[in-house]
């Protein structure tokens, strides 16, 4: 299974923008790995590794903003398309769609 950690701090005082901070060291801390910014993943072997996790990431929980968990199978992550578009010094322009099975 896959956790995916989607948030939005708010980062407008100095304490909240280190409590921001705290939080997604605490999600790195924990194994997760960023996907954007505020998107965060991990894997997970079970149900039951998952459960876990989701707890951890609620000890985290900073006193303001918005944090939602979803968690999905590894068939469904397996079905993520992926677009990017150029990268620079490469030669393609086009936008390259990566899939991983």
């Amino acid at each position: 299974m896959w956790l995916f950690v989607f948030f939005d701090l708010p980062t407008n005082t100095k304490k909240e923008r280190k409590d921001a901070a705290l939080f997604r060291k605490g999600l790195e801390k924990d194994g997760f790995s960023m996907m954007q910014f505020s998107v965060y993943r991990r894997h997970c072997a079970s149900k039951e590794s998952c459960d876990v996790h989701i707890k951890r990431v609620r000890s985290l929980l900073p006193p303001s903003g918005l944090v939602s968990i979803l968690a999905i199978t590894d068939k469904q992550y397996g079905n993520i398309i992926n677009y990017w578009g150029k990268v620079e010094g490469k030669r393609n322009t086009t936008p390259q769609q990566l899939e991983f099975f």
